[in-house]
């Protein structure tokens, strides 16, 4: 699955965030229900318009967008 297929980002629409292609339901709020224990079913139900597909795409969204991200460890 190719996310640039389901995922936009446009100034006029949510100030440029990435979001669903055709909504405007951003992709770190998919992350944020997900990571709150959302599963893609209760997404499916809770925004019917959006695909099964354009939630994983978020996913492979934020791997890709984190993927070649330095982090840099300090000691506390």
């Amino acid at each position: 699955m190719n996310w640039r297929d389901y995922i936009a980002s446009d100034p006029a629409i949510m100030f440029g965030k990435p979001v669903i292609k055709g909504t405007r339901i951003p992709v770190d709020l998919v992350l944020e229900k997900l990571g709150n224990g959302e599963t893609i079913p209760q997404l499916v139900a809770s925004y019917p318009h959006v695909t099964e597909e354009g939630l994983y795409a978020c996913l492979l969204f934020a791997s890709e967008t984190i993927k070649n991200e330095v982090v840099y460890a300090h000691a506390g």
